[in-house]
């Protein structure tokens, strides 16, 4: 299937370069320049989700589509948490899979992110890293997602249908009320135990954070 798949991009015009296995795939997205990694989770000797991990820990933010015969829900949201652009399962449409990745390549490879800062509520993109004053908090790839959306509109009211399309893929089968249960997980983690109340609920608005708690 790769060698068909890398055969079809390579009659529509891309350059590519094909991996067998992980190892070999996660040297070649360390040391080449590309403008994106279409990425197998099953893959011999490192599987998909540790080469996009460690792309992510690496400070490498090559887009990478994810495309696996793993549909569950919740392989989709591990591999998307871990770091990945989007998700494809098999089969898939060889006309959708270039849509997406004509997509990915229209967004381009992002700028390495700065370490953001509400009050004493720090996050750091690069090292996945929450803290509040020396205090560091974990948070899942989920809860990580929606503080930083959170963080880069502080003070700002942010609606439940943004943060929806904005944290969660829209290949996922998704519910506003889903961004409510992981408001609740964040308020539990980043406010509760340290007696604040950062992040509020606007009433038939949405959430704000702000630094005055």
């Amino acid at each position: 299937m790769a060698t068909a798949l890398a055969r079809g991009l390579r009659a529509d015009g891309f350059a590519v370069e094909l991996a067998h296995d992980g190892v070999t795939g996660l040297d070649q997205a360390r040391h080449g320049s590309f403008d994106a990694v279409i990425l197998d989770v099953m893959l011999p000797r490192l599987s998909g989700y540790e080469v996009v991990r460690t792309l992510r820990k690496e400070n490498n933010w090559v887009p990478v589509l994810m495309l696996s015969a793993k549909d569950g829900e919740y392989d989709q949201s591990d591999g998307l948490d871990l770091g990945a652009d989007d998700y494809l399962t098999k089969p898939f449409s060889y006309v959708v899979l270039l849509a997406r990745l004509r997509a990915l390549l229209r967004r381009g490879r992002p700028a390495r992110p700065t370490v953001l800062t509400v009050g004493d509520l720090t996050l750091d993109p690069a090292k996945r890293q929450v803290s509040r004053g020396e205090t560091d908090i974990a948070l899942s790839g989920r809860e990580f997602s929606l503080l930083e959306y959170l963080m880069h509109h502080a003070e700002h009211v942010v609606t439940k249908v943004k943060l929806l399309d904005h944290v969660w893929s829209a290949s996922e089968d998704t519910h506003v009320n889903l961004v409510e249960v992981y408001i609740g997980y964040l308020r539990r983690k980043i406010d509760a135990p340290f007696g604040r109340k950062s992040l509020q609920t606007v009433r038939g608005a949405g959430y704000r954070l702000t630094a005055a708690s």
